[in-house]
């Protein structure tokens, strides 16, 4: 019944691609092919070294980071990371976070990792959008490497506005003293926690994040985001 009333709803209201508004067909979810085919990966790797680890050189010790995507100006993932964000699109996050966790899991080079943690939202603008964009990204990352994942521990404490506009030092005074650590038990066995954001401009946040995380003794930090700013 659920897949007559599922088919009927197609019909009625056809899902269409969040890239270029054409209608999915059967099998297709949140991109139609042809622009799955057109987003553009970055091939970072876990191994290597890639532009992200060069963002926190000299500035915090993360042990390896990556990004999943590019983000330009004028992009598709600019759009697609719009509709997730401010849209109310969170399915979109899940759909890119199996993508990315299946690739992830098919290189088996995050199998020390222990658990993922996703950049916090203030409580108030939580409540207001609803949910935290990167969260279910995250929480399906965590599902494909066999990692627990921790919404909680980690906490935003400053409502800072949004930063797309801002250079990188605003960027860094905006996030400096934003977040603290939700120390519990539960947590002081992890030895390695994979902390992921949405997107990485200059790393501020994700240096502020780190921080704090390194507060744990013992803790080893790496980085994941959906999306990296292209130069240009």
């Amino acid at each position: 019944m659920a897949k007559i009333i599922n088919e009927i709803n197609n019909i009625l209201l056809p899902r269409v691609c969040f890239g270029c508004n054409a209608q999915l067909f059967r099998g297709e979810h949140v991109l139609c092919a042809v622009c799955r085919h057109d987003v553009p990966l970055t091939d970072h790797n876990y191994l290597e070294e890639n532009a992200v680890d060069r963002i926190f050189y000299g500035r915090t010790p993360i042990k390896k980071a990556a990004s999943f995507v590019f983000f330009s100006k004028n992009g598709l993932v600019k759009n697609l990371l719009h509709w997730l964000k401010y849209r109310n699109q969170e399915q979109i996050g899940g759909f890119l976070g199996d993508w990315c966790g299946d690739l992830l899991k098919e290189s088996g080079q995050l199998k020390d990792i222990d658990v993922v943690v996703p950049v916090p939202l203030h409580p108030k603008k939580f409540k207001k959008r609803g949910y935290n964009q990167v969260a279910l990204f995250a929480r399906h990352v965590a599902g494909h490497i066999g990692a627990d994942y921790c919404e909680d521990w980690l906490i935003k404490t400053k409502n800072t506005k949004t930063q797309t506009k801002k250079n990188r030092q605003t960027r860094w005074e905006s996030s400096k003293d934003a977040f603290a650590l939700e120390t519990s038990q539960q947590h002081l066995n992890y030895k390695h926690v994979l902390l992921v954001d949405d997107v990485i401009t200059t790393g501020a946040t994700i240096e502020s994040c780190a921080q704090i995380l390194l507060q744990v003794e013992g803790l080893e930090v790496s980085v994941l985001s959906m999306a990296l700013v292209s130069e240009g």
